[in-house]
C-alpha cells in the first residue's frame, strides 16, 4: 500500500500542472424559465419525451407481440410498459444487462427478443443506476458492446479494488477532478470519487467519461431519436439536522432525469432543473447573479445513488475479505478528499445546494417541525437503503400512467444474496401508507418464500384493472452462481460473461415454451383487447392472487378468459 500511495504522490505532482478539470461545476448565466415548479405533473420535456418515445414503443410491442402468438389482438391502444432495475452492485448491474441483453431485439434472437425495444420508461437505483447510466451515458449501445469492448477488460482491472498499482494514474486524476471542484468553490464529498472511480468503468472517454453529465443525455443521438426508453434513477435524503445518519422509512425518494431532479413526496413535491443543480437557490429563484452548470456529472449522480459511506454509524458485522476490501476502498477515498479538508460526518453523504430551499410548494406537507424546505443543503444516499431497492416508485406516480411494470429484483436479502420480497413487499407498504394507489398487493416475506416466489417470475395486479400490473423477475441461479456479494468489487472476465448469461436466461425463461405469450398475457391484459385462451394457462402459472388481494373476475376484464 506504501509503494501504491507513494505513486500517486509523484503522479499527484504531475497532474496539478494540468488544466482544471472539467469535472468541476461552472458558473453560467440564468435561463429565463423557472429553475423550480411544484409537482403537480409531469415536466413539460418529460411529457414531451414520452409522447414521442410511446409512439415508437407501440409500434415495438405491436410487433412482438405479433411474433409471439397470432392470437394476440389489438384493439385501441397499447399499455405503457417500463422496466425496474434493483440495486445490488456489480452483481444488480451485470445480471440486469443480461435481462436486459435477453429483451433487446439488436441483441438476441428469442422469443422475448423486442420487449426492451418496447419500453417507454427505465428507472435504476445503485446498482441498477450504474446499470443505467452505463446504458445512456454512452448513447445506448447494446450489453454485448459494453461488456465486450468495456466492462469486461475495466471490472477484471476494476479501479475499485485498493492497492491494485494499475489505477495509479487513475487515483491522480481523479484527484485532481476532486480538487477541481473544491477550487470551483463546492466543498467535495467521498461520494465525488467514489462516482469518478466508477465512472472509469462504466463509461467511454477522456478521464472516465468525465464530460458526461446527466442533462447531456438529452442530447445524445439515440435520445433525440426518441429509440431509447426514459431514464430515470432515483437516492434517498436523510434527515440528518434530525440526527439521523441513514434514510427511515419515510425517507424523501428523490428522481434524477436528465431534465429534473425533485420528489413526489409530500415533505417537498417539487422539481428543479437537472443542468442547474448546484445553483444557489432560495423561493426558488436564484440567490446571486449568476447559476451553476456541470454539478450533475453523470458519475456523482450514480455514486449519489449507490453512497453508503453513511452507513459508518451503523454497527454491521462483517469478515469476509470483499467487505474488507470495500472499507479499505473508503479508507483510500478520504485520503483523496482530504486533500481539500478534514474529513467529517457531512462527507458520508451526496451532497447538493437545497433547491428546494425556503420553497413554498402549494402541495408540499412538511412532516417534521425542521422540514426539507428549511434546509441549505440535501444529503443523500443509497437509494436502497430503506428497503426499497426496488425502483418502483416513479411507477406509482399516477402523472406518470405507466400500466405494466417489469421489476429485476438482484437483492441479497438472503444469506446467499438472493432476494426474499421484502423490497417489493415494503414499497407495498410504504405506498399504501402515503395514499399511492397502483401498488398490487404483495404477501409477507414468508408467504413470499414458502410459495416460492422468490425463484420464479409471477405477476402481480395482473387482474386488478386499476392497479400496475407488476412482472417480477427475482435473481436466481439458472446457469450461474448469481448470488455474488455486494461487495465484491472485481469480476474476472469469465464471472462477468456467466452473470450477464444468466441475466439472459432469467429474461428469456427457456423452460417454458410459453413464456413469451404469458408476457403477452400479462401486458395486454391492461388494455381492451381479446385475449387467446393461451392466457388462461399463463395467468393460472404466473397470477398472484390471494384472499388479501382485491381480485376481479377476468371475465369482465378479459372476454375470453376465466379463472
Amino acid at each position: 500500500m506504501a509503494l501504491f500511495f507513494a505513486a500517486v504522490t509523484v503522479l499527484l505532482a504531475f497532474s496539478q500542472v494540468a488544466n482544471a478539470s472539467s469535472y468541476a461545476p461552472t458558473s453560467t448565466s440564468c435561463p429565463s424559465s423557472s429553475l423550480v415548479r411544484p409537482a403537480d405533473s409531469l415536466n413539460s420535456n418529460e411529457a414531451s419525451y414520452v409522447s414521442q418515445r410511446k409512439q415508437n414503443a407501440d409500434k415495438a410491442l405491436a410487433a412482438w407481440l405479433a411474433k409471439t402468438n397470432s392470437g394476440f389482438v389489438v384493439n385501441g391502444s397499447l399499455p405503457t410498459l417500463a422496466l425496474a432495475t434493483s440495486g445490488g452492485g456489480y452483481r444488480s448491474l451485470l445480471v440486469g444487462a443480461g435481462v436486459i441483453q435477453g429483451f433487446d431485439e439488436r441483441d438476441s434472437n428469442s422469443s422475448t427478443s423486442g420487449l426492451y425495444q418496447a419500453l417507454t420508461y427505465q428507472s435504476g437505483l445503485s446498482g441498477g443506476a450504474w446499470l443505467l447510466s452505463s446504458i445512456a451515458g454512452n448513447n445506448y449501445p447494446t450489453i454485448t458492446s459494453l461488456k465486450q469492448n468495456l466492462w469486461e477488460q475495466a471490472f477484471q482491472d476494476s479501479l475499485l479494488v485498493p492497492g491494485n498499482l494499475l489505477v495509479a494514474a487513475a487515483y491522480a486524476s481523479i484527484t485532481s477532478d476532486i480538487e477541481s471542484k473544491a477550487a470551483a468553490g463546492f466543498s467535495p464529498t467521498l461520494t465525488d470519487p467514489w462516482g469518478r472511480l466508477l465512472s472509469y468503468q462504466l463509461f467511454y472517454g477522456t478521464d472516465g467519461g468525465v464530460d458526461i453529465t446527466l442533462s447531456s443525455v438529452s442530447s445524445l443521438s439515440n435520445f433525440t431519436n426518441y429509440e431509447a426508453p426514459f431514464p430515470i434513477m432515483l437516492a434517498l435524503g436523510v434527515k440528518t439536522w434530525e440526527g439521523d445518519c441513514t434514510p427511515g422509512p419515510n425517507a424523501t425518494i428523490y428522481e434524477f432525469t436528465p431534465y429534473e431532479f425533485g420528489s413526489w413526496d409530500s415533505d417537498v413535491s417539487a422539481f428543479t432543473q437537472t443542468e442547474y443543480l448546484g445553483t444557489s437557490l432560495s423561493g426558488g429563484q436564484p440567490s446571486e447573479s449568476s447559476c451553476i452548470t456541470n454539478y450533475d456529472n453523470i458519475g456523482y449522480i450514480l455514486g449519489t445513488s449507490s453512497n453508503l459511506f453513511n452507513e459508518v454509524c451503523i454497527p454491521v458485522a462483517v469478515s469476509n475479505s470483499t467487505a474488507d476490501n470495500y472499507t479499505a476502498l473508503a479508507q483510500d477515498l478520504s485520503v483523496i478528499v482530504s486533500n481539500t479538508h478534514a474529513i467529517a460526518t457531512r462527507d458520508e453523504y451526496a451532497v447538493y445546494p437545497n433547491p428546494f430551499y425556503e420553497y413554498n410548494s402549494s402541495s408540499a406537507v412538511p412532516n417534521s417541525a425542521d422540514p426539507v424546505w428549511a434546509q441549505q443543503e440535501l444529503r443523500l444516499a443509497d437509494g436502497g437503503e430503506a428497503n426499497q431497492n426496488d425502483p418502483i416508485w416513479p411507477f406509482l406516480q399516477p402523472y406518470r400512467d405507466v400500466d405494466v411494470l417489469i421489476v429485476n429484483d438482484n437483492s441479497a436479502d438472503t444469506s446467499a444474496n438472493y432476494p426474499n420480497g421484502s423490497e417489493i413487499l415494503t414499497t407495498y407498504v410504504q405506498s399504501t401508507n402515503r395514499n399511492l394507489t397502483k401498488m398490487p398487493y404483495i404477501p409477507s416475506v414468508d408467504t413470499f418464500m414458502a410459495e416460492g416466489l422468490n425463484t420464479r417470475p409471477t405477476f402481480f395486479g395482473c387482474t386488478e384493472s386499476d392497479k400496475l400490473t407488476i412482472i417480477y423477475i427475482p435473481n436466481v441461479n439458472m446457469t450461474y452462481d448469481s448470488g455474488q456479494s455486494t461487495y465484491k468489487l472485481e469480476y474476472t472476465t469469465d464471472e462477468t460473461d456467466g452473470m450477464v448469461s444468466n441475466g439472459v436466461a432469467m429474461a428469456e425463461q427457456p423452460d417454458d415454451d410459453n413464456w413469451a405469450t404469458c408476457l403477452g398475457c400479462a401486458i395486454l391484459a391492461k388494455a381492451s383487447s381479446t385475449l387467446p385462451l393461451d392466457c388462461t394457462a399463463c395467468f393460472a402459472q404466473y397470477c398472484y392472487a390471494d384472499l388479501n388481494s382485491t381480485l376481479t373476475s377476468v371475465s369482465s376484464a378479459i372476454p375470453s378468459v376465466s379463472l
